[in-house]
């Protein structure tokens, strides 16, 4: 790995102090001579262990690393501040060390003083003395050098973290192009096969009623493709920065009725019950007039979209503590736990709707998330795969205030949030 020594270099500066160890006869001792100076003068540290493992020495320069006095470590003192997971390991190195006469390295965390919580990583090199001990067969004394890799392990968790958002990415980009194909494919067929007919509308003997019916077809897949081109455009400025909103007093009931007034017929025609229920006392909102009726849009045409037939989506708005509450619920398909910390990522669709059966690009709730997090609202989704979801809009009462007020304004992926022990959490918290 880049930036760490190899074997040999790493033991060089003890080199010699472990060739004059090999010919003694009695103990290791590093307070005789120039020993003791040439460890404490080290930045890694030594430590000199006994036959059964045990800590005989340990350099001065342990202090810096553990923030420990060196007689803390001696004898187990050492083993019983190695991480409980990464104890095999340790005493592993030092037994093959003094059994096969090797070098041996290993990587462990050593708890610092004072915290029962805060480890320390560190790469430990074993070597054993060059012969046993004079008078015994048992194995070799060992002698190791340590050193602090704390920085070089979370570079190597950023550089792990990095490399699975590029996967994600890279998989985000295979379904958008997977989807798109899907998505813009499906009304063109519809557009050229439809219009290739009416061009030969009396030799097929066309009525004045199928022409009708194809020019509708047509007509709708039209308006798909542009609703389609629109939702990329949307998503590509605000995640840009290059959204303009145009904040403006307005009275949110109406938008809202009047959403739920364009999705109705699309409701009966699925056979899917639309409720609506607006408190009286909802609100005057500061913010951007178009970009809530979006908002509302998306997530009713969206709870239509994946609730079967016969069942319902209710559409629920009242005073919040500083605002507005809008909750979109619905008795569809739901959401698996673990899709719900992707949702609102662009292109994203969670499994349940692999199969097809229904229509999107994936961009809905994420253009939802973005316009919130412009205005400083907040989105809260729940569900249960198999028996529907709720999602909740917090929206500020000045949301431009808001925003300006929010240190980052992020459209980054948010992690599920924490459950009580032994529940499943199916919450997940959007905020700018």
């Amino acid at each position: 790995m880049s930036g760490v020594p190899g074997n040999v270099n790493f033991f060089a500066p003890v080199r010699k102090l472990m060739r004059a160890l090999a010919r003694r006869s009695r103990p290791f001792d590093l307070e005789l001579a120039g020993y003791r100076s040439l460890a404490s003068g080290m930045s890694d540290v030594i430590t000199h262990h006994a036959r059964n493992g045990a800590v005989r020495f340990v350099a001065p320069a342990v202090e810096r690393l553990f923030g420990l006095k060196a007689q803390d470590l001696l004898g187990h003192g050492l083993f019983e501040r190695v991480h409980v997971a990464d104890r095999p390991g340790y005493l592993s190195a030092l037994s093959d060390a003094a059994a096969y006469g090797r070098d041996c390295s290993v990587e462990f965390r050593v708890r610092q003083d004072g915290s029962l919580s805060k480890f320390v990583w560190v790469e430990m090199r074993a070597r054993a003395l060059d012969q046993p001990l004079a008078g015994t067969t048992a194995g070799r004394e060992v002698v190791a050098v340590m050193r602090d890799i704390t920085e070089r392990k979370r570079q190597e968790v950023a550089l792990d973290e990095i490399r699975s958002e590029a996967q994600r990415a890279n998989d985000s980009k295979s379904w958008f192009l997977a989807t798109m194909s899907h998505e813009l494919r499906t009304p063109l067929n519809a557009i050229i096969g439809f219009s290739e007919m009416l061009t030969k509308e009396e030799s097929l003997m066309i009525s004045a009623e199928q022409r009708h019916n194809y020019a509708q077809l047509i007509n709708d897949a039209g308006h798909h493709l542009l609703a389609v081109v629109n939702g990329i455009l949307d998503m590509s400025k605000i995640e840009s920065g290059n959204f303009t909103i145009t904040p403006e007093p307005f009275d949110p009931r109406r938008v809202i009725e009047e959403c739920c007034q364009l999705l109705g017929y699309r409701a009966r025609d699925m056979g899917v019950d639309l409720r609506i229920d607006i408190s009286e006392s909802l609100p005057e909102i500061t913010a951007d007039k178009r970009s809530v009726h979006q908002i509302m849009l998306n997530l009713v045409s969206n709870a239509i979209k994946f609730t079967n037939r016969g069942g319902a989506v209710t559409v629920r708005a009242q005073s919040g503590a500083d605002g507005m509450m809008v909750v979109v619920e619905d008795t569809g398909i739901g959401i698996g736990a673990e899709d719900l910390s992707r949702v609102g990522d662009p292109f994203f669709q969670a499994r349940s709707s692999y199969d097809r059966r229904h229509d999107g690009t994936g961009l809905g709730l994420s253009i939802v998330k973005g316009l919130l997090s412009l205005q400083g609202g907040q989105l809260e989704i729940e569900s249960t795969l198999g028996e529907g979801t709720r999602v909740t809009v917090l929206m500020p009462l000045k949301g431009e205030a808001v925003r300006e007020q929010s240190e980052v304004v992020t459209l980054g992926r948010q992690q599920p949030s924490p459950a009580a022990e032994g529940d499943v959490d199916n919450r997940v918290r959007i905020r700018a």
